[in-house]
């Protein structure tokens, strides 16, 4: 069912995450007007050495690879995932005192991400906008010409969110085909292309390929969690996979924890894989990067 400011009913989870997302955006912008937000993006964009003005586009990391490591990977690229918690497995990183996202956005960087996904939902993730931005001015700093791409991942449905995004760091953001309707998506997409950043447009089944195809995306994410379940079932991208034109890139999500579920998406033809979990919950974060680059 449409809702009034565009979004979809799904009759799953996603609706209480929209909804308890509806009403930080409210509180955000009455901490930030809209003008005002526009207004700040504008004065650091004007800035010399701004931090705005560096743009890294998640189409460009996917097709290149770590521009740190500079070498050339037969496998899929690896976007790497800063999140703190999840509904279905609760905290995942245990402590966030000290510089902690500085050293796993560094840690991302050079064990050879092409992309870094900040979650930045609060509620039901434990996400802050601010993680992004420190995690963007800490990687600006020490890597100003091989940094990732910065990607936020939220569930965003109002422009004033995209703003948020590239104000504070991020080279593309994720867009929900299940949450918003058609318009809407094409809306979105359009605005982050205007601001400099890419749309990655996450898909769960046939229907939502279709849509997001009509929409005009150029990155599309198969999401392997089933919303209803929480189930992940790597077919899911087998299964699609095949439907998303050649011209298009493909990023796989959920479910993907070690090197044969890597090899398995590879087969498919995916361009690159997006990697939360097994990353944070690893004892050795750089070994697993290692173990999931192919």
């Amino acid at each position: 069912m449409q809702v009034a400011d565009g979004t979809i009913e799904t009759g799953t989870i996603l609706d209480r995450i929209v909804d308890d997302k509806r009403k930080s955006l409210h509180s955000s912008k009455s901490r930030l007007p809209p003008i005002e937000l526009h207004n700040s993006c504008i004065r650091e964009l004007e800035r010399p050495f701004s931090i705005l003005q560096t743009q890294w586009r998640l189409s460009k990391a996917i097709a290149q690879g770590s521009r740190l490591l500079g070498t050339s990977q037969r496998g899929p690229k690896l976007i790497a995932e800063i999140k703190v918690a999840s509904p279905s497995r609760g905290r995942l990183i245990q402590s966030t005192d000290g510089r902690w996202l500085e050293d796993l956005a560094r840690t991302y960087t050079e064990g050879g991400a092409c992309g870094i996904s900040v979650l930045t939902e609060g509620s039901h993730f434990r996400g802050k906008l601010s993680y992004m931005d420190r995690a963007r001015r800490s990687l600006q700093k020490r890597y100003p010409a091989s940094r990732p791409s910065i990607l936020r991942k939220d569930f965003l449905f109002d422009e004033y969110q995209i703003w948020e995004a590239r104000a504070n760091g991020a080279d593309a953001v994720l867009l929900i085909v299940a949450i918003l309707e058609e318009e809407l998506l094409r809306d979105l997409m359009i605005l982050a292309e205007i601001k400099g950043m890419d749309a990655l447009i996450e898909v769960h089944d046939e229907k939502e390929i279709e849509k997001a195809l009509r929409a005009g995306a150029k990155i599309i994410g198969i999401n392997n969690r089933d919303l209803r379940t929480f189930d992940v079932d790597l077919a899911t991208t087998e299964r699609l996979r095949p439907l998303i034109p050649d011209g298009k890139l493909v990023v796989a999500e959920s479910g993907i924890y070690n090197r044969a579920d890597v090899e398995r998406l590879a087969t498919c033809g995916v361009h690159a894989i997006l990697v939360g979990e097994a990353l944070v919950t690893s004892r050795n974060v750089h070994e697993k990067m290692r173990e999931l680059i192919i």
